[in-house]
């Protein structure tokens, strides 16, 4: 069994603007997907409406859901580092 030195863990001065940043892309995510939800309250009979490919709005909507929220956690890391990397070097 291999055995390393574990890592020194200090404070993390971007922590601050990293639970800012989540937090906006929370509420734009939950906007977008509020919009679905309401579509499907609201007026059903376009969930069933043909779009891209043959396929209804429920399933493109959806599927766009899952690649948005992919795509916005790949850009809260890529920001996050770049913030951990310019704040906690200064420290």
């Amino acid at each position: 069994m291999l055995h390393e030195n574990k890592p020194t863990l200090g404070i993390d001065h971007a922590a601050p603007k990293k639970a800012k940043l989540g937090v906006l892309l929370f509420f734009i995510y939950t906007f977008i997907y509020s919009g679905f939800v309401i579509i499907g309250l609201t007026k059903p009979e376009w969930m069933g409406l043909e779009f891209i490919g043959g396929q209804n709005l429920a399933v493109v909507y959806g599927l766009g859901l899952i690649i948005l929220a992919i795509i916005m956690g790949f850009i809260y890391n890529s920001i996050c580092t770049r913030m951990e990397n310019e704040l906690n070097q200064n420290s």
